[in-house]
């Protein structure tokens, strides 16, 4: 933990699923929740798997039933990672056992800020979050959206816990469906990208193991060149784009399919679903 990093209070993760757990790693690799993380799941099995994380307690509610009502009671920070549709069950049952100026975070997608607020009441500051999966690796992007009662300093705290697995976006909560279908998402479409780029290696000619290894290790190395130049994906594609060459060629090809046109109906498609899911679709 850095000297001038402040470190952060108890916290609690309800739900520690995928998710859940991927936060609770990098909290505990980063040493900044000085104050613990006490992770719940239902199952023995399922709470297992954090079994041994530095600075973790791991509870099993089939073991614990009290589990999640006694880590919101403690902590300052409490996460709700739990399936949406058992979002207000869980807010009823801790909303009495929490500590004044806790934090209670969002983890789960579709529910609103305003559902949080009006089951926990005016004194306790509510976030939104919206993490991707690359969290699990340490490189997650998290759009973070503030509720009407949480502060600056509360934003603060939640944007730190955030940033032990990525980077955070600050967003208002009217963007978090948007920015679900850019970073939420985002990985997918990458994954499909590495997927056709590996049938087309094995259309040439190439081995399946050689074909994935050239399609992944080039995106992986595109992607850290573009981080560590700094430079505009547009430049960057312009200096591996010999005039009258074979990139031009293939550029050529990829334009005239339109993938503007491909990526605004897909993020459309999605965003649209968004809206669905949250109006109980």
């Amino acid at each position: 933990m850095a000297a001038d990093t402040p470190a952060l209070p108890p916290i609690a993760i309800l739900g520690a699923g995928s998710m859940g757990g991927a936060i609770a790693r990098g909290l505990s690799r980063s040493g900044l929740a000085a104050g613990g993380v006490t992770t719940t799941n239902r199952s023995l099995a399922k709470a297992a798997e954090l079994d041994g994380l530095a600075g973790v307690t791991s509870v099993a509610l089939e073991a614990d039933p009290a589990g999640n009502t006694d880590a919101a009671a403690a902590a300052g920070v409490v996460l709700v990672g739990v399936k949406p549709v058992m979002v207000p069950d869980l807010l009823r049952e801790i909303a009495p056992a929490l500590r004044p100026g806790t934090i209670v975070v969002s983890l789960a997608a579709g529910v609103t800020i305003a559902t949080f607020e009006e089951i926990l009441g005016d004194g306790v500051a509510v976030l939104r979050s919206m993490p991707n999966t690359p969290a699990l690796v340490g490189r997650g992007v998290t759009g973070l959206a503030a509720g009407s009662h949480a502060d600056a300093a509360a934003v603060a705290t939640v944007r730190r816990l955030f940033e032990t697995v990525g980077t955070v976006v600050e967003v208002p909560e009217s963007e978090i469906d948007a920015l679900s279908t850019i970073s939420g998402s985002g990985p997918a479409y990458f994954f499909l990208l590495v997927e056709e780029f590996t049938k087309a290696a094995v259309a040439k000619g190439f081995a399946q193991p050689e074909a994935r290894l050239m399609a992944e290790q080039t995106f992986i190395g595109a992607a850290a060149l573009l981080e560590a130049s700094g430079d505009d994906p547009a430049e960057l594609r312009r200096r591996v784009t010999s005039p009258k060459g074979t990139t031009e060629r293939a550029i050529a090809v990829l334009q005239d399919a339109r993938l503007d046109d491909v990526f605004a109906e897909a993020t459309d498609a999605a965003l649209a679903r968004a809206k669905e899911l949250a109006a109980g679709g």
